[in-house]
């Protein structure tokens, strides 16, 4: 395979939302732990994520959401960030994830974005005129020898990721709450299917593993097979 082995990773409510609203002042990082009866067994989501690949991809806007342009720069991991991202991340941003990141790679179609006028010596920008996921998950591996990737962006890229096939598995962590609302983000977005011809952009699963945790949390492990 001439891409990294992709794992899309997150947390979500039973029905499938990954926000606790449309807005960006709502966050499920924010808000689950003012929730009784979620908030005890959220512990496990994160210590679930701290065994996950040492590659990590997100989008810009999600990180916006979480502060990351306003936050002090953090401590170095051992964990390589890529952030697919236009015009959500400011310099700050940029030096934050350079500060938090063993390897720290953006893609962007903006020839503008901030990180082009920031020299880091762990910083990398993979430069497209248009967004082609397939393109930068082949530089990831032949140029940064990314072999593995969990992915945990938002709706509307897990979408993208779903549609050109760029899944292999699925590891869910489901919390023990309905959140609604038709538009709030779930775990796939985009854009929906009209026709039976397309049916073949579906993401068929194969359960691997289904664990109870404690608190009524659930964790579903899936392989991708179609």
């Amino acid at each position: 395979m001439d891409r990294p082995i992709t794992t899309l990773f997150m947390l979500m409510s039973v029905d499938g939302k990954i926000s606790t609203g449309a807005t960006d002042e709502l966050d499920v990082d924010k808000d689950f732990p003012k929730i009784a009866g979620v908030s005890e067994g959220l512990h496990q989501y994160y210590e679930i994520e701290q065994t996950t690949d040492l590659w990590s991809l997100n989008s810009g806007r999600v990180q916006a959401k979480m502060g990351v342009n306003t936050k002090p720069l953090p401590n170095k991991t051992p964990v390589s960030f890529v952030l697919i991202d236009n015009h959500h991340l400011d310099e700050n941003g940029v030096r934050y994830f350079c500060s938090l990141s063993k390897e720290f790679v953006l893609i962007t179609t903006n020839e503008n974005h901030p990180a082009f006028q920031i020299n880091e010596r762990n910083l990398h920008i993979i430069f497209q005129k248009e967004l082609s996921l397939k393109d930068a998950l082949t530089t990831l591996k032949s140029d940064f020898g990314c072999e593995r990737l969990t992915i945990q962006s938002g709706g509307t890229l897990n979408g993208l990721f779903l549609r050109e096939k760029l899944f292999d598995h699925v590891d869910i962590v489901v919390a023990p709450v309905l959140v609604g609302g038709t538009n709030t983000s779930t775990l796939i977005d985009g854009k929906s299917l009209l026709s039976e011809s397309d049916l073949s952009q579906l993401g068929v699963l194969k359960l691997q593993e289904c664990k109870v945790l404690e608190n009524s949390y659930l964790r579903l492990r899936y392989q991708v097979i179609s």
